[in-house]
């Protein structure tokens, strides 16, 4: 019966993503904004709702090795093995806007995390710790993206309105949320049930809880970006699954760090930081990909899913 509903949980992830991302590029067409926006708000935040949820509850429970380790963990995941494989499957077109302010945007994220933890090096304290106020002044942040963001959308809907270079077609909008809502509660819902079926089995297996946590928890959270982005690359929608990659990156530290931090105090374990200098490297390393003909190709796909996998078996040796 547990393989059974792993084996739903995986249709409703792929007919889910296949939905969500067909209903959000025509709700970006319909607003007349860039697919790159939508994939920086709507699909980004859909996606990231697992990890939310997860580091929320921990944050309630005053776990907070969970709360932290899910979103650096995250985020690692994101930008090596989903980006890669995206690549692999159709190379990345990458736009200007996204190498100057929103791949930058996403590394200061990575560098702030990274001083706000750092609170014995820095200011010789007893424990690290991101207290309520870092936790609000990441939320701060997080309403500065925001307000890029919409207006960023103003801005593309008023050149697209002057240079139309399409017709302006009916909008479907009760068709087009549907897919989209309907996409969102499939990839959410098939997530869970692909997390807590696959503990189930790998538990029967013989596994450690701790490397369930570590593997199997910290990559089924990111599962609904590994498959959107997938799918909106077989689209050959890119610009949906670069935002989204991106875009899950800047929520995951920004709103859902600054959230449980700001539910509770979060402690730091003084082991994460070997994870966070990785975080910084790969994502200034998907900057300078970027900028090699603004493209990621396949073969430097290749290389961030191999970063991943030697990141992998560092982490089970480590533990």
């Amino acid at each position: 019966m547990t393989y059974l509903i792993l084996l739903i949980g995986f249709a409703l992830l792929i007919k889910g993503a296949d939905y969500f991302v067909e209903g959000a590029s025509k709700i970006a067409q319909t607003l007349r904004v860039s697919p790159m926006l939508i994939g920086l708000t709507i699909v980004a935040f859909g996606t990231s709702a697992p990890e939310a949820s997860v580091s929320f509850i921990a944050a309630l429970e005053g776990n907070s090795d969970v709360a932290i380790g899910n979103v650096v963990g995250s985020n690692v995941f994101n930008v090596t093995f989903i980006l890669g494989l995206t690549a692999i499957v159709f190379p990345l077109t990458v736009q200007s806007d996204t190498i100057r302010k929103e791949i930058p945007f996403a590394l200061l994220g990575a560098i702030s995390l990274l001083l706000l933890i750092s609170d014995m090096q820095l200011q010789g304290s007893d424990i690290n710790l991101i207290t309520r106020t870092e936790g609000l002044i990441l939320l701060l942040f997080f309403a500065v993206f925001l307000y890029y963001v919409f207006e960023m959308a103003r801005n593309n809907r008023a050149q697209l309105e002057e240079n139309p270079t399409e017709p302006v077609v009916n909008p479907s909008w009760t068709k087009n949320l549907i897919f989209t809502i309907g996409g969102l509660v499939g990839i959410v819902f098939g997530g869970s049930l692909v997390v807590e079926n696959s503990i189930e089995i790998a538990l029967s297996l013989g596994m450690s809880e701790t490397l369930v946590g570590l593997t199997i928890v910290a990559v089924g959270t990111s599962l609904p970006e590994l498959v959107t982005s997938i799918t909106a690359a077989l689209k050959k929608q890119t610009e949906i699954a670069l935002g989204n990659i991106v875009g899950s990156n800047i929520f995951n530290i920004f709103f859902i760090l600054g959230a449980s931090a700001a539910i509770h105090p979060l402690a730091v374990d003084p082991k994460i930081f070997l994870d966070m200098w990785l975080m910084i490297f790969v994502t200034f390393l998907l900057l300078i990909l970027s900028r090699t003909h603004y493209k990621i190709s396949k073969i430097e796909g290749v290389l961030l899913a191999i970063i991943y996998i030697i990141y992998l078996v560092f982490i089970i040796f480590r533990n």
